[in-house]
Protein backbone atom coordinates (compact mmCIF):
# COMPACT_ATOMS: atom_id res chain seq x y z
CA UNK A 1 0.00 0.00 0.00
CA UNK A 2 1.25 3.37 -0.93
CA UNK A 3 1.89 6.29 1.39
CA UNK A 4 -0.61 8.68 2.03
CA UNK A 5 0.78 11.92 0.34
CA UNK A 6 -1.45 15.13 0.29
CA UNK A 7 -0.30 16.35 -2.36
CA UNK A 8 -1.67 13.10 -4.70
CA UNK A 9 -4.12 11.76 -2.38
CA UNK A 10 -6.08 15.69 -1.76
CA UNK A 11 -10.05 15.40 -2.67
CA UNK A 12 -10.47 18.03 -4.67
CA UNK A 13 -14.21 20.26 -4.00
CA UNK A 14 -16.32 20.12 -6.63
CA UNK A 15 -17.85 23.11 -4.92
CA UNK A 16 -18.49 26.90 -6.74
CA UNK A 17 -15.02 28.28 -4.62
CA UNK A 18 -16.11 31.11 -2.65
CA UNK A 19 -19.84 30.32 -2.61
CA UNK A 20 -21.95 30.59 0.02
CA UNK A 21 -24.01 27.42 0.14
CA UNK A 22 -26.57 28.66 2.56
CA UNK A 23 -27.44 31.61 0.48
CA UNK A 24 -30.93 31.90 -0.83
CA UNK A 25 -31.41 30.46 -3.75
CA UNK A 26 -32.53 27.28 -6.48
CA UNK A 27 -29.97 24.22 -6.18
CA UNK A 28 -30.08 21.51 -8.74
CA UNK A 29 -29.03 18.32 -6.63
CA UNK A 30 -28.30 15.04 -7.67
CA UNK A 31 -27.92 12.67 -5.36
CA UNK A 32 -26.03 8.90 -6.46
CA UNK A 33 -26.08 5.40 -4.91
CA UNK A 34 -23.06 3.95 -3.95
CA UNK A 35 -21.74 1.36 -7.13
CA UNK A 36 -24.62 3.21 -8.92
CA UNK A 37 -26.93 0.23 -6.89
CA UNK A 38 -30.84 -0.31 -7.93
CA UNK A 39 -31.76 0.16 -4.21
CA UNK A 40 -35.68 2.38 -4.97
CA UNK A 41 -36.81 0.50 -7.24
CA UNK A 42 -37.09 0.12 -10.95
CA UNK A 43 -38.60 1.67 -14.00
CA UNK A 44 -41.62 -0.10 -15.60
CA UNK A 45 -43.55 1.39 -19.23
CA UNK A 46 -41.59 4.46 -18.27
CA UNK A 47 -42.99 5.19 -14.97
CA UNK A 48 -40.80 4.94 -11.72
CA UNK A 49 -42.05 1.81 -9.40
CA UNK A 50 -40.64 2.81 -6.27
CA UNK A 51 -40.05 -0.72 -3.89
CA UNK A 52 -39.80 -0.65 0.22
CA UNK A 53 -36.27 1.65 0.06
CA UNK A 54 -37.53 4.02 -2.64
CA UNK A 55 -40.57 4.97 -0.47
CA UNK A 56 -37.90 5.53 2.26
CA UNK A 57 -36.24 7.71 0.13
CA UNK A 58 -39.12 9.62 -1.23
CA UNK A 59 -40.87 10.27 2.06
CA UNK A 60 -37.55 11.70 4.10
CA UNK A 61 -37.42 14.23 1.37
CA UNK A 62 -40.79 15.17 1.48
CA UNK A 63 -39.90 15.68 5.62
CA UNK A 64 -36.82 17.87 5.17
CA UNK A 65 -39.39 20.79 4.32
CA UNK A 66 -40.91 19.96 7.46
CA UNK A 67 -37.46 19.83 9.38
CA UNK A 68 -36.08 22.40 7.74
CA UNK A 69 -38.37 25.84 7.85
CA UNK A 70 -35.85 27.49 5.32
CA UNK A 71 -36.52 25.33 2.38
CA UNK A 72 -38.80 24.62 -0.03
CA UNK A 73 -38.92 21.24 -2.71
CA UNK A 74 -39.60 21.99 -6.30
CA UNK A 75 -39.75 19.21 -8.43
CA UNK A 76 -37.78 15.94 -7.58
CA UNK A 77 -38.08 12.28 -8.56
CA UNK A 78 -36.37 8.73 -7.00
CA UNK A 79 -34.99 6.84 -10.20
CA UNK A 80 -33.95 3.76 -9.28
CA UNK A 81 -29.82 4.34 -8.37
CA UNK A 82 -29.88 8.08 -7.99
CA UNK A 83 -32.10 11.24 -7.13
CA UNK A 84 -32.74 14.75 -8.73
CA UNK A 85 -34.17 17.26 -6.86
CA UNK A 86 -35.19 21.47 -7.40
CA UNK A 87 -34.55 23.12 -3.88
CA UNK A 88 -35.28 26.38 -2.99
CA UNK A 89 -33.09 28.09 -0.21
CA UNK A 90 -35.10 30.80 1.17
CA UNK A 91 -33.97 33.85 3.50
CA UNK A 92 -33.08 32.69 6.93
CA UNK A 93 -33.34 36.22 8.68
CA UNK A 94 -37.22 36.18 8.57
CA UNK A 95 -39.35 37.17 11.65
CA UNK A 96 -38.32 37.69 15.26
CA UNK A 97 -35.83 34.53 16.80
CA UNK A 98 -36.06 34.70 20.35
CA UNK A 99 -32.86 32.87 22.22
CA UNK A 100 -32.66 31.10 25.14
CA UNK A 101 -31.31 33.81 26.94
CA UNK A 102 -34.44 36.01 26.14
CA UNK A 103 -32.18 38.43 23.42
CA UNK A 104 -34.32 39.15 20.86
CA UNK A 105 -33.18 39.21 17.14
CA UNK A 106 -34.98 40.91 14.13
CA UNK A 107 -35.13 40.98 10.76
CA UNK A 108 -33.17 43.16 8.27
CA UNK A 109 -35.63 45.87 7.11
CA UNK A 110 -35.31 47.07 3.76
CA UNK A 111 -32.84 50.16 4.81
CA UNK A 112 -30.63 47.02 5.34
CA UNK A 113 -30.26 45.51 1.89
CA UNK A 114 -30.70 42.20 3.08
CA UNK A 115 -27.39 42.14 5.49
CA UNK A 116 -28.61 39.81 8.29
CA UNK A 117 -26.00 40.58 11.52
CA UNK A 118 -26.93 37.52 13.67
CA UNK A 119 -24.52 35.22 15.60
CA UNK A 120 -26.96 32.82 15.94
CA UNK A 121 -26.46 31.46 12.35
CA UNK A 122 -26.65 27.47 11.77
CA UNK A 123 -24.29 25.58 9.70
CA UNK A 124 -26.86 23.40 9.02
CA UNK A 125 -28.88 25.82 7.13
CA UNK A 126 -26.63 25.08 4.06
CA UNK A 127 -26.77 22.85 0.99
CA UNK A 128 -24.37 20.40 2.05
CA UNK A 129 -26.08 20.19 5.80
CA UNK A 130 -29.81 18.97 4.16
CA UNK A 131 -27.98 17.14 1.67
CA UNK A 132 -26.08 15.15 4.43
CA UNK A 133 -29.41 15.28 6.95
CA UNK A 134 -31.28 13.79 3.81
CA UNK A 135 -28.98 10.98 3.20
CA UNK A 136 -28.17 10.27 7.05
CA UNK A 137 -32.03 10.30 7.36
CA UNK A 138 -32.57 7.54 4.79
CA UNK A 139 -29.59 5.53 5.76
CA UNK A 140 -31.02 5.41 9.02
CA UNK A 141 -34.19 4.48 8.25
CA UNK A 142 -33.11 1.70 6.08
CA UNK A 143 -30.32 0.63 8.15
CA UNK A 144 -27.59 0.39 5.64
CA UNK A 145 -25.27 3.47 4.25
CA UNK A 146 -26.58 3.06 0.33
CA UNK A 147 -24.90 6.38 -0.89
CA UNK A 148 -22.08 7.42 -2.81
CA UNK A 149 -19.62 9.92 -1.08
CA UNK A 150 -20.40 13.15 -1.82
CA UNK A 151 -23.05 14.84 -4.18
CA UNK A 152 -23.54 16.95 -7.21
CA UNK A 153 -24.86 20.69 -7.74
CA UNK A 154 -25.88 22.87 -9.57
CA UNK A 155 -26.90 26.78 -9.17
CA UNK A 156 -30.02 27.80 -10.84
CA UNK A 157 -29.26 31.28 -11.88
CA UNK A 158 -32.30 32.12 -14.35
CA UNK A 159 -35.87 30.93 -15.59
CA UNK A 160 -34.74 29.25 -18.87
CA UNK A 161 -32.08 27.19 -16.38
CA UNK A 162 -35.10 26.18 -13.83
CA UNK A 163 -37.49 25.59 -16.81
CA UNK A 164 -34.65 23.18 -18.76
CA UNK A 165 -34.02 21.20 -15.20
CA UNK A 166 -37.24 21.04 -13.89
CA UNK A 167 -38.32 19.16 -17.17
CA UNK A 168 -35.11 16.95 -17.35
CA UNK A 169 -36.19 15.83 -13.85
CA UNK A 170 -39.89 15.26 -15.08
CA UNK A 171 -38.78 13.33 -18.19
CA UNK A 172 -36.30 11.37 -16.64
CA UNK A 173 -38.38 7.74 -15.96
CA UNK A 174 -39.17 8.15 -19.60
CA UNK A 175 -35.61 8.46 -21.33
CA UNK A 176 -34.20 5.99 -18.42
CA UNK A 177 -32.13 4.39 -20.82
CA UNK A 178 -30.73 6.97 -22.25
CA UNK A 179 -29.75 8.80 -18.90
CA UNK A 180 -25.74 8.69 -18.19
CA UNK A 181 -26.63 7.00 -14.79
CA UNK A 182 -28.82 4.27 -16.19
CA UNK A 183 -26.93 0.37 -15.47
Amino acid sequence: MKKYNPDIHKRRSIRLKGYDYSREGLYFITICCQNRTHYFGEIIDGKMQLNAIGEIAYNEWINTENVRKNIKIHTFIVMPNHFHAIIEIAHQCRGVLHTPNDVTLHTPNDDEKGVCNTPLRSPSQTLGAIVRGYKSAVSKKTGFSLWQRNYYEHIIRNEESYFKIHEYIENNPTKWEADCFYS
